[in-house]
């Protein structure tokens, strides 16, 4: 298995971690639901800091190397300020009462009316 993260700051963009929350609930989240050898992608934000990025996990060190439409660049406009790859060396899933992790987070929770 492998493991990349990326971050950006976003002090030199137009978008905000907000604006950004849009892009997962509209697209990404869908479109990375189907890239194959990737286990698990979280989307991760600080909005005090004006950061915004990902961690995810591939099956392969070869699926995470694969090409990938990268959207999130493209919209705020430059590549990651930071990003770092590596092998992981074991896996284990803890005790939790929510099995599925897929559909949740900020972005995908109902606003507050």
């Amino acid at each position: 298995m492998h493991a990349v993260i990326v971050w950006w700051d976003l002090a030199r963009s137009e978008h905000t971690v907000e604006s950004l929350r849009g892009f997962l609930r509209e697209e990404a989240v869908d479109r990375f639901a189907q890239v194959p050898g990737l286990r698990l992608k979280f989307w991760i934000s600080d909005a005090g800091a004006d950061r915004w990025g990902a961690v995810l996990l591939w099956e392969s060190r070869q699926a995470a190397e694969a090409p990938l439409p990268n959207r999130a660049a493209q919209l705020i406009g430059y590549p990651p300020t930071e990003r770092y790859a590596f092998a992981v060396e074991a896996t284990v899933e803890g005790e939790f009462a929510v099995a599925a992790l897929a559909g949740r987070g900020l972005a995908l929770e109902p606003a507050d009316s």
